[in-house]
């Protein structure tokens, strides 16, 4: 990345990255986002995910450099004040192509929503969720009876997918994870693996009496009757890492960890 490239800072609300943002401004130059080619990112996983959030919906995407100052912080690089201009200039670049959920509710509505780490559906009452999974439109499960399941990608495969005992997919790789939550029946499935190209559906069975939420990374939309799930590719984003801390490493890394 050229030293010339013109970069924005964003933070999230702690108190831990808005010290590390006054310093930052301190030591660099940096400008607003309208006017950045790529963008420095203070905070945990969630902030990543929010700023990836914020260009997708104002239709103008940054690579993105993230810095971790939350908890986990997968999607981020170390903290460090020194060398950062160094630092964007040796980073390696990595497409991720997110999700698009596309739900129709109950009463009617639609809506469109993209998701960057995974698309879960979850029951929303004691009451099971029996759903009816279609892929490619194929009915390849009548009734699954959970407390919900959620489709993946590899840079989220991870995060909630890797709870709910779902495989974790190399980057790169071109695969989604299709997993279940709590499955009651069929009592032995435990999900698949699927080309990305892949289209999924849900029709949510006997949706008043057993309410289901369909939930984008973060935004939830509950009441659903039917949910389409596949990857947008109209729309890649970047991130930026490390070349010593590169999120595929980090993404086979997890398979050791006890």
């Amino acid at each position: 990345m050229s030293s010339e490239t013109r970069r924005a800072l964003l933070a999230s609300p702690t108190q831990a990255a808005r010290a590390a943002e006054d310093r930052l401004r301190a030591t660099y130059d940096f400008v607003p986002m309208e006017e950045a080619d790529m963008v420095v990112a203070l905070g945990g996983d969630g902030f990543m995910l929010q700023t990836l959030h914020s260009m997708l919906e104002a239709r103008r995407i940054l690579p993105v450099f993230g810095m971790n100052l939350g908890t986990v912080g997968f999607l981020m690089n170390e903290w460090r004040l020194e060398r950062l201009e160094q630092r964007l200039e040796r980073a390696k670049s990595f497409k991720v192509n997110p999700l698009r959920m596309t739900v129709d509710t109950v009463d009617g509505e639609r809506f469109s929503i993209p998701a960057i780490n995974e698309v879960s559906l979850l029951r929303e009452t004691r009451q099971t969720a029996k759903l009816e999974v279609h892929v490619n439109d194929r009915a390849v499960l009548p009734e699954l009876v959970c407390d919900g399941v959620l489709v993946a990608t590899p840079a989220g495969s991870t995060a909630y997918n890797l709870s709910a005992h779902g495989p974790i997919l190399p980057l790169g790789s071109a695969l989604v994870a299709l997993t279940p939550i709590s499955p009651f029946r069929p009592r032995r499935w435990r999900g698949a693996i699927l080309p990305e190209s892949t289209a999924i559906r849900f029709i949510v069975l006997d949706p008043v009496k057993r309410p289901v939420s369909a939930v984008a990374d973060q935004r939830e939309v509950r009441d659903v009757a039917q949910v389409g799930v596949g990857i947008d590719r109209a729309t890649p984003l970047t991130l930026l890492f490390d070349p010593e801390h590169t999120l595929d490493d980090r993404i086979a890394a997890e398979q050791f960890i006890a």
